[in-house]
């Protein structure tokens, strides 16, 4: 068909049907998104069997939860981060720590502290490397910014978030840290594994069908955020894993992945009041000020909360 005849159909599906007042703004998306997915069946002479399995999967991956995992491995949530990028560039923001994405695992709610928190429940010490990471929250001018709230959460061994995971403790391997009056912040937990989407999900079978896997490299989300400052979400990604920069979701990127220490020194474990020898992680955040000249940081999402 005509692209243009295929805009008519449209408007006067969603437009000219409408038979009390719209929210404009959601009229507007429909209508695009409505009109490029007919066309896409058009251009592309999808099936009637094509579009009622494609309508199947989705029904599907909303039961599983995994629509917000297929929006991270088929790019989405990256490509809201490059334009988010681009606005912050636009607006003169520059040097401070590189986002990249939430994911779909944030829970809200986690015990806090100040300076310094232990992370995890001491259920997996015995398969698990120790792992001390430590550093300093800043503002865009480079002064420490005490006070500022450092939320972390990361997966077990086994690749599986506390919450979603009931076999795990309440908020294990999840915790909020306040900065000291110095803006220093100081972790402990367990250096985490990578893991990979459910291998009978919807996500996982339609990444088959384009021959791609599911397998991210292990890494550490954070939320960092500060009075007068825009909110920061990132994760560090260990260094050395196989998928570092192969990961399903793209959200490896420079800037975050940092060297990994081993430490052995006898005074070094004495100091962490440890008995093996430990990996520890050097990591500061630079945060940006308030500014309305870029969009605001703040995404309004369905999140989890305990």
């Amino acid at each position: 068909m005509n692209h243009t005849d295929i805009d008519t159909l449209v408007k006067n599906w969603v437009v000219d049907a409408a038979d009390k007042p719209a929210n404009p703004r959601v009229q507007q998306v429909v209508v695009r998104l409505l009109g490029d997915l007919c066309k896409a069946i058009d251009d592309l002479d999808v099936t009637p069997t094509e579009f009622w399995s494609g309508v199947a999967y989705m029904s599907a991956a909303g039961a599983a939860n995994e629509l917000g995992l297929l929006a991270a491995g088929l790019g989405l949530e990256r490509f809201l981060d490059i334009r988010a990028d681009e606005a912050e560039a636009k607006a003169g923001l520059q040097g401070g720590t590189p986002r990249t994405i939430e994911g779909p695992l944030y829970v809200a709610g986690a015990p806090s502290s100040t300076g310094f928190a232990r992370l995890d429940d001491g259920s997996e010490s015995e398969q698990a490397e120790v792992l001390f990471m430590q550093g300093t929250v800043y503002d865009g001018a480079g002064q420490p910014l005490p006070n500022a709230s450092v939320e972390v959460w990361h997966a077990n061994l086994l690749g599986n978030y506390s919450f979603f995971d009931r076999s795990q403790s309440d908020f294990n391997l999840r915790r909020t840290i306040v900065t000291d009056d110095h803006g220093r912040y100081a972790l402990r937990s367990i250096l985490p594994r990578g893991y990979g989407c459910p291998p009978n999900g919807t996500t996982q079978q339609l990444l088959d069908q384009l021959g791609r896997h599911g397998q991210r490299p292990a890494h550490i989300h954070f939320f960092v955020s500060a009075p007068g400052h825009r909110k920061l979400t990132t994760q560090i990604n260990i260094d050395g894993d196989e998928y570092l920069w192969d990961d399903f979701a793209f959200a490896s990127r420079e800037g975050l992945v940092p060297p990994v220490t081993r430490i052995s020194d006898p005074a070094q474990l004495d100091a962490k009041r440890v008995d093996v020898p430990f990996a520890s992680i050097d990591f500061d955040f630079r945060l940006y000020r308030d500014t309305e000249s870029a969009p605001s940081p703040l995404v309004d999402r369905p999140r989890a909360a305990a």
